[in-house]
């Protein structure tokens, strides 16, 4: 009953610029000295593309830019540009064959161009930085080597004009625009034990994660592995009860069914199986599956087969759950990416 591939993946960005736009939005709350970091092109191998974006801050930084041999002088940089109230453009290239001799060789052949943003300067940037974390849509930016800085999130614009010095590198191109696709969005149905390791995992790697628990004695684990934003089904709504709430709003990407309950999964899946979730998993033996698919109607088996992963996870090797957290992870990764194979 297990399918492969059932839909496009998703449009997936690199690396997990949410956990810097959060970062950002914590330093502006706390006033702390900060620049963000914004690549803006490479070229050659780099250990970034263009859209990363690192946080710098005077208690460190939140991203890299490289593998740790660069990040001391960007810090640098960066807080000049928070002195300085201006933005700061760097050039970090790293072609030359002598750099491969170098104490501080980075390993790569290529080239990174750098914007360097004091965060004071982005006054009401959560009215744009909010609704992307929230899922609510594409960020993008538009930036000008004059300084002007437009930024959009749905309908909520938002422009900015910074002191610039000149661009400091030899290129034509003086303006640029960027885009940050919405976070992937997946719900956990159950906060078993393998939910504890699998929430951090899923947030590091750029997703945003709900779990729902419908039982009392299991909810009271949510205060121990979810933080508030993370938490829902505090009313103890059925599995059915829920699904029907996702209907009214943005659907998820992926669902997880994971209550080690066998009823609480089959109304789960009853219910999965009348929306259009593209990445619908299902924790245990293939065994288990097959008994819950006996208990379903036939059309919502063949609404589910194309979409249900089951068993749930890469076969990575290893028991108990740790194991078990890390090869849904690995999968949700590899489905959201397109990974032939493994998805």
């Amino acid at each position: 009953m297990s399918a492969g591939l059932a839909s496009t993946p998703l449009e997936a960005e690199d690396g997990n610029p949410g956990l810097v736009f959060k970062a950002a939005l914590a330093a502006l709350r706390d006033g702390r000295r900060a620049a963000l970091a914004v690549v803006l092109e490479t070229e050659g191998s780099t250990y970034t593309r263009a859209g990363t974006v690192v946080l710098f801050t005077d208690q460190g930084h939140v991203g890299w830019l490289s593998g740790g041999c660069l990040e001391p002088e960007i810090e640098r940089r960066a807080m000049q540009a928070v002195d300085e109230s201006a933005l700061a453009w760097m050039e970090i290239d790293t072609r030359d064959d002598d750099a491969l001799f170098a104490g501080n060789a980075v390993g790569c052949r290529g080239r990174q161009r750098v914007v360097l943003i004091p965060l004071a300067s982005l006054a009401g940037i959560d009215s744009v930085f909010d609704p992307w974390l929230r899922g609510e849509g594409t960020l993008e930016l538009r930036l000008h080597g004059d300084g002007v800085l437009q930024w959009r999130c749905g309908d909520t614009a938002l422009s900015h004009d910074i002191a610039s010095p000149p661009v400091d590198w030899e290129a034509p191109r003086r303006e640029w625009q960027l885009q940050w696709r919405r976070a992937p969005g997946v719900v956990v149905l159950g906060a078993g034990p393998e939910a504890a390791p699998l929430l951090p995992l899923l947030v590091g790697l750029g997703w945003r994660v709900e779990i729902h628990e419908p039982r009392e004695r299991w909810r009271e684990r949510l205060a121990v592995i979810a933080p508030p934003d993370q938490r829902s089904g505090a009313t103890g709504d059925s599995p059915a009860s829920y699904t029907s709430r996702l209907r009214d709003g943005p659907l998820p990407d992926a669902v997880l069914v994971m209550h080690h309950n066998f009823e609480l999964d089959r109304e789960a899946l009853e219910a999965l199986a009348s929306t259009s979730i593209p990445f619908i998993g299902l924790l245990g033996p293939a065994r288990r599956r097959d008994d819950l698919f006996k208990l379903l109607r036939p059309e919502a088996r063949a609404a589910l087969s194309p979409r249900l992963r089951s068993p749930i996870g890469l076969a990575l090797g290893g028991p108990g759950p740790e194991a078990i957290a890390l090869s849904i992870a690995a999968q949700l990764q590899a489905w959201r990416h397109g990974v032939p194979g493994m998805s």
